[in-house]
């Protein structure tokens, strides 16, 4: 009877287990030795989507490769907010907008919350979830479909 309520789970070589959970496959994925980041997949209920597990099992490969496109999107979101920042009185703004002088310092204001890969409007897309220091009322997702960058949504 115990075994009733356990979640369903899937073991991947390359994924490691996901558990089915609030519609989604989970488990976590490492990504440029990075600590692991929580993993979401689409699929049904007794397995996640073939083509879900194909890109997932892709991304490690694929990040750094990725990295240009998403380095530039963060970029081009921060550059508002320094403007805005650098008004000539001291405030609030100033002080939570870091200094980001060259485009490889972002990384250093951003941090990979969490990673999806399910249909978009009918396509399969990767989300990439990322908090930024500058932005603290959104996350910022950069999404790939078939590997290609298609947008920074800042209101994930």
């Amino acid at each position: 009877m115990i075994g009733f309520f356990k979640p369903p789970v899937f073991d991947d070589a390359v994924l490691g287990r996901l558990e089915r959970s609030h519609g989604m496959w989970r488990g976590t994925l490492s990504l440029s030795g990075a600590q692991p980041t929580p993993l979401a997949l689409s699929g049904s209920n007794r397995e996640p989507d073939t083509q879900a597990l194909v890109a997932a099992r892709l991304i490690t490969a694929s990040f750094n490769d990725w990295r240009p496109s998403i380095q530039q999107a963060l970029l081009d979101h921060y550059t508002p907010y320094a403007e805005a920042a650098s008004g000539e009185e001291p405030s609030a703004l100033r002080a939570l907008t870091p200094t980001i002088r060259e485009p490889e310092q972002i990384w250093a204001h951003v941090s990979l919350q969490s990673i999806t890969v399910a249909k978009l409007s009918g396509v399969l897309t990767t989300e990439l979830v990322y908090a930024a220091a500058w932005d603290e009322d959104h996350m910022l997702g950069a999404r790939f479909q078939s590997g290609i960058f298609i947008e920074l949504c800042g209101s994930v």
